[in-house]
């Protein structure tokens, strides 16, 4: 029966592709729908940025099977490769050398996806229709049906706002032309548009940190140019990360640097500073805490915003979601990876029994899965794929099984208290079942009735 099945894939960036890799296998034919000119079109728009996790994190195994009879030589595993080369060395050989080439759909726009002839509220023989996935290209809106779904399609393109609240803040939208979101490629094609300049960084995380220390590059090479660090919080140092501690090193290198940065001077710092209201004067902005006369106020030249990104959920309309009413990810993901509670660097594995939606066939996957929850590893989208791609074969045997091992970060935070564990990262390995423990010796704890992380 797997032969005959067609899956939909929205997006061709690494998890994607994966997707369609692990299908194929299966026997089962993938049609990948790409918005972008090319596959891994997002990742080049953040192609500069060096990855944490080296190549043996980065490639999928079933794509490397696709790979192998062309020639394709796999990458050192123990570098770290940058955007541009995780495009040049795995994403677009995989695209156009392998037989994916013959199934990826670029410029095609996914618009709606439904169950043919059934609307969001009827149920009676729901199951037995195939989804109708709309989508527009270059000749206009086209269709294609489906015996299954895997919306792999990223949160790349719905950036969050400035705004403290999750709104947009006061006047952001009019101030746009001097507003960039993400990671802008400051000692690159975005030079000019920084050199020289103040520039007002917005965000805790490391993409904030990452552009923070190009920026101070840039001063030292650009007389005038001065960064300033805007973050919500009142604790800068929550954003310099576990150091040593850090099993993804690159990682833990980034905010030991930062933090360095930091002391020395070299970044301004305005901490406590929920962004309210956005104001064009002199061709200038005053970002503020507030619109009224009160607040704090910085003068910049150009914002940039990296307080993460969020899924969009418009064209699912008619589709029965599952989600968690937080952190907009699937009901039973959302315990392992909510901010709210625990932030180890490492996810318990997960696959199409955490990931399917009420329309049975419909499987959320990549970081889309990850809603609005910022700890998403590429391989965790690897192992969600293979274990998807079984399920809709009817291998639910291979569906449940685990078949990935996680590096340990060392970092974890529970209830909004964060410590440094032992050398070995969160204490006692992963956990198995309990979805609001961190490792196994807090899950142990936990099913003794006691309270806090088993790894104190």
């Amino acid at each position: 029966m797997s032969e005959a099945k067609k899956v939909a894939i929205i997006g061709a960036g690494p998890v994607g592709l994966a997707a369609a890799a692990h299908v194929v296998e299966r026997g089962m034919t993938p049609i990948v729908l790409e918005g972008g000119p090319e596959a891994g079109h997002s990742v080049r728009q953040w192609q500069h940025v060096q990855l944490f996790s080296p190549w043996e994190y980065n490639v999928d195994r079933a794509a490397a099977r696709l790979l192998a009879p062309t020639g394709w030589n796999s990458p050192d595993p123990h570098v770290y490769p940058t955007g541009a080369e995780l495009l040049e060395r795995y994403i677009q050989p995989l695209a156009t050398k392998t037989a994916l080439r013959d199934v990826i759909r670029t410029n095609s726009r996914v618009t709606a996806i439904g169950r043919v002839g059934f609307d969001k509220a009827k149920t009676k023989g729901r199951e037995t229709v195939p989804f109708e996935v709309r989508f527009q290209n270059g000749k206009g809106p086209e269709a294609l049906r489906a015996d299954a779904v895997i919306d792999a399609s990223g949160t790349w393109a719905s950036p969050n706002p400035a705004g403290a609240g999750g709104l947009a803040a006061i006047g952001e939208r009019e101030a746009q032309a001097k507003i960039a979101y993400g990671m802008p490629d400051v000692l690159g094609r975005d030079r000019s548009r920084y050199a020289g300049k103040t520039i007002a960084v917005l965000g805790a995380g490391h993409s904030a940190i990452g552009t923070l220390i190009d920026l101070v590059t840039l001063a030292q090479q650009e007389p005038g140019t001065r960064p300033i660090w805007l973050l919500r919080s009142g604790n800068p140092e929550k954003s310099f990360g576990g150091g040593a501690n850090d099993k993804l090193s690159a990682r833990g290198e980034l905010g030991t640097h930062f933090a360095s940065l930091v002391a020395s001077g070299q970044v301004q710092v305005e901490a406590g500073f929920p962004v309210g209201a956005i104001a064009q004067e002199d061709g200038r902005l005053t970002i503020a805490t507030s619109s009224g006369c009160g607040g704090r106020r910085v003068v910049a030249d150009e914002l940039v915003v990296a307080t993460g990104f969020r899924p969009d959920f418009g064209f699912l309309s008619e589709i029965r979601l599952r989600l968690d009413p937080a952190i907009e990810a699937p009901v039973a993901l959302a315990p392992l990876i909510d901010p709210n509670e625990h932030s180890c660097g490492t996810v318990r594995p997960h696959g199409a029994r955490q990931l399917e939606q009420d329309d049975r066939g419909f499987y959320l996957a990549g970081m889309k899965a990850y809603g609005r929850a910022p700890t998403f590893l590429m391989m965790t989208g690897y192992e969600q794929v293979r274990s998807i791609a079984a399920d809709i074969a009817g291998d639910k045997k291979a569906a449940e099984r685990v078949e990935l091992v996680l590096p340990e970060t060392g970092v974890c935070t529970r209830g909004g208290v964060e410590g440094l564990l032992a050398a070995s990262g969160c204490c006692g390995g992963q956990a198995k079942s309990e979805p609001t423990a961190c490792c196994a010796a807090d899950e142990a704890a936990k099913k003794t009735g006691a309270a806090g992380c088993g790894c104190s």
